[in-house]
């Protein structure tokens, strides 16, 4: 028998029950589904995750001052005096793991174009902010390092400030009022979007950090944060180290507990990814027990098709039919029972995914590795679930089969 006759022989015997042939595929349908679902929502979130760490910036740490204690009283992070501009001089120039530093300062402030106002953060870093969090300059320019040294009244604005003073339009070389001081905008960010937390990113004004600490913190020297971009990622965890050692150096810690904390972004995805693979994982476990469910119900029913069938098995045999060519016969139905309930659950998951992602907003990436896992493996439970239904009907004496009724 070749391949097509086989094969047309199998879609015949199918659709002699076309209800039971659907029910007998629902399982699958509904195991494959859930699975390249399930998958699509961990992939969605993963790449979430990846895309939030990255717009903070690539390979990054955040450094901030540390608590202060007294009689026994801890004070919040960030009231501890010590950490200084001239700290993160000191990490660019000394730690080769280190290629971008910057202090930061910020506030909050009514910022007035015009006639229009609206109320924003004031972040304070230096020029090499837009390499730190990997954003980009759209229009105009950022500020330079002169600018930073001369603590000048300059300010690159993010598109939600834009759209709200300026109504959308270009704001290079206009003035804008921060605390009644007028400052010029040099340029404009692109766009970010909101952050996990809700956080609008376009929702600030950059300036030079001095100026905030100049004009806004009363004259300030110390720093209470700051960003480091590492080398590489890897590098990150070399750099997190070799800049405590260099702090505390720095700031005659001998014995004493540190006054800084330095966290590593990357960290925190991995962490995030780590979690999202369990999840993705287990969901993916849960959705498969229900392809087993149905491979057995798939071999219930070749059970069933091997009595029903059992004087047609008989006329086979006697016209000259071997055992090999019966448990072929059977063999492909179970596995064309499986790869079409396969097929159908592909779509219903794919458009599962695209469900979700519509209506709770929800990340969804379709994985090609688990559509063709899936596919894969329904076939081979086709073959697992099936072979034992089509060794039976082999099995069957012919003689016997012919006065079966």
């Amino acid at each position: 028998m070749s391949f097509w006759m086989i094969l047309r022989i199998s879609f015949k015997a199918l659709n002699r029950n076309k209800i039971r042939s659907f029910l007998t595929m629902l399982g699958i349908i509904i195991g494959v589904g859930a699975v390249i679902a399930m998958v699509s929502l961990g992939k969605g979130a993963q790449r979430q995750v990846q895309e939030e760490i990255a717009a903070m910036g690539s390979n990054t740490l955040w450094i901030r001052a540390g608590s202060r204690r007294s009689y026994g009283i801890r004070s919040g992070s960030g009231t501890i005096n010590t950490l200084t501009a001239a700290d993160f001089d000191a990490m660019q120039a000394e730690l080769p793991t280190v290629r971008a530093v910057s202090p930061s300062a910020s506030t909050m402030s009514q910022v007035v174009a015009g006639n229009q106002n609206w109320n924003t953060r004031i972040e304070g870093y230096n020029e090499q902010y837009p390499l730190l969090r990997n954003w980009k300059v759209v229009q105009g320019t950022f500020f330079d390092e002169n600018h930073v040294k001369g603590a000048s009244r300059v300010a690159v604005l993010g598109q939600t400030v834009v759209d709200e003073l300026f109504g959308g339009g270009d704001p290079v070389g206009h003035t804008i009022r921060i605390k009644n001081l007028p400052f010029q905008v040099l340029g404009v960010l692109a766009k970010k979007g909101s952050n996990n937390w809700g956080r609008d990113q376009d929702d600030t004004i950059v300036v030079p950090f001095t100026t905030v600490q100049k004009k806004f913190q009363g004259g300030v020297l110390y720093v209470q944060s700051g960003l480091i971009g590492a080398v590489s990622a890897r590098a990150s965890f070399a750099a997190q180290e070799q800049i405590s050692n260099l702090l505390r150096q720095r700031h005659n810690l001998d014995g004493k507990a540190d006054d800084f904390r330095v966290r590593n972004l990357s960290e925190f995805a991995d962490a995030a990814e780590a979690t999202n693979r369990v999840m993705t994982g287990l969901l993916a476990s849960i959705a498969a027990v229900s392809l087993l469910v149905g491979g057995i119900g798939i071999m219930n029913i070749m059970l069933v098709s091997v009595t029903e069938r059992t004087r047609e098995i008989g006329i086979r045999m006697a016209i000259g039919a071997r055992p090999a060519h019966v448990r072929v016969q059977f063999l492909s139905e179970s596995i064309l029972l499986c790869l079409c309930g396969g097929l159908v659950g592909l779509a219903a998951g794919m458009g599962g995914s695209y469900g979700i992602s519509q209506l709770a907003g929800w990340p969804t990436l379709i994985d090609p590795n688990s559509v063709l896992i899936s596919i894969l493996f329904s076939g081979a439970i086709g073959v697992l679930f099936g072979y034992y239904p089509a060794h039976r009907a082999a099995a069957l004496d012919p003689i016997d089969a012919l006065h079966y009724e």
